[in-house]
């Protein structure tokens, strides 16, 4: 226990008397995890946009609006035959009409035309969600020869391209990300070291003196790996003090971008909070402790 408390006096005091080289050793550090979170939630929104974009995506069969019941059933279970439908979904006459007057609310020309007309002019529809958004072009070519006598006509607007662009903006968005925490570590790495090496210069006579006295190399090197363990912690915890309300601020935009879907990059954190800061903490006390042993073992030979 005595050992123990003198290690950790030792590497307290020397983050105090070294304060300035302690603060820009914590500063790069939070620098690299703030990148890192910030790319982390630049995927998730990213991800949350694709989701976004492939819930949208579906073939539209309309239908004669004298389509009896029973044929519009008979349809969509034939068409719930093929391994490439996820589902069909019907939309009656009166639902169709309904989601109409809910889009068109707020504009009263509109609903002052549909009521002149006097009865309901739309028709239904069946509305086919693929499976896999990839066979979504085999799936619109199968339905293009697809016959029935009650379809009216047929819509197969395609969003994949837009999908594409996204998903290849996420794929530049992780290589430029990756590139930047590689950037990152290294410098993470590299002031490390050198602020353990200034440490142990500044302490080479107190080093040469426990040397002399027989102190082992466990007392030798474990303030400096305490010390790291220090550096590790103060820079997560001002990650999470940094971060968490910039997504509070962020959020509120999120929810009137991606109305109606479920992207909460705040709840993604909390909700994932030991996973995300634990493995962060894991990976910065790892390249701390790592560049610590080197330089000690480098300096500390007397």
């Amino acid at each position: 226990m005595l050992s123990l408390y003198r290690i950790i006096k030792f590497s307290f005091q020397d983050i105090i008397r070294n304060g300035w080289l302690s603060i820009v050793t914590v500063t790069i550090l939070f620098l690299s995890l703030f990148s890192i979170n910030t790319l982390s939630t630049a995927s998730y929104i990213s991800d949350g946009a694709v989701n976004a974009i492939k819930d949208k995506i579906d073939i539209s069969l309309y239908l004669k609006a004298d389509s009896q019941e029973k044929e519009i059933m008979l349809l969509k279970n034939s068409l719930n035959q093929n391994s490439r439908i996820k589902e069909v979904v019907y939309i009656s006459k009166a639902a169709a009409l309904e989601d109409f007057r809910k889009k068109y609310e707020n504009n009263q020309e509109v609903l002052a035309a549909l009521k002149e007309i006097g009865k309901n002019p739309l028709s239904p529809a069946l509305i086919i969600h693929p499976v896999n958004l990839e066979e979504s072009a085999l799936l619109i070519n199968e339905l293009k020869v697809f016959d029935s006598p009650i379809i009216e006509s047929r819509d197969f607007s395609d969003n994949s391209i837009i999908l594409g662009k996204i998903e290849n903006i996420t794929k530049r968005i992780n290589d430029v990300g990756l590139f930047i925490i590689i950037v990152f570590a290294l410098t993470s790495l590299l002031v490390v070291y050198n602020a353990i090496r200034v440490t142990i210069y500044t302490h080479r006579q107190e080093i040469e003196i426990m040397r002399l006295v027989g102190a082992s190399n466990f007392f030798i090197y474990m303030p400096y790996v305490f010390s790291s363990l220090m550096y590790a912690i103060f820079s997560v915890l001002l990650i999470i003090a940094a971060f968490f309300p910039l997504l509070t601020l962020l959020q509120p935009y999120l929810e009137v971008f991606f109305t109606g879907y479920s992207v909460n990059v705040l709840s993604y954190y909390l909700d994932n909070f030991l996973v995300i800061f634990g493995a962060q903490f894991l990976v910065v006390l790892f390249i701390n402790i790592f560049a610590s042993l080197i330089a000690v073992r480098r300096y500390s030979k007397i």
